[in-house]
């Protein structure tokens, strides 16, 4: 199964990824990882992906337009497939829901929180 990690942190994948059921999962073939730095996306020298949050509050947002760009450019690179946005308050990851997501030859994962 491909997986496209669209994130902030690409490298923060690589100890993991390089150890125990990942590794072993990865090289016969059954795991195939891809990563992706959102701010390849950015329309600015400084690579900016957040911006103020509109109506105030603290922290900041991701800005939509780099986001929808990185989407965008990595759902082109091979088969389609679904975009699921990690967040802390989505839906929790049940046995359930993996098998259904299992059923896809490639999924998209969107890391757009943090802290």
């Amino acid at each position: 199964m491909r997986f496209d990690v669209l994130t902030l942190f690409p490298e923060i994948f690589d100890g993991p990824m390089n150890s125990s059921m990942m590794w072993k999962a990865k090289d016969r073939g059954l795991l195939d990882l891809h990563t992706h730095d959102i701010r390849d996306w950015a329309l600015d020298a400084h690579r900016k992906v957040d911006d103020t949050p509109y109506g105030g509050g603290g922290g900041m947002v991701m800005r939509v337009d780099v986001l929808h760009a990185a989407a965008s450019a990595v759902q082109a690179m091979d088969t389609p497939a679904p975009v699921i946005y990690m967040s802390p308050t989505g839906r929790v990851l049940s046995h359930k829901i993996a098998a259904e997501l299992a059923q896809h030859p490639r999924l998209i994962l969107l890391c757009g929180h943090y802290d």
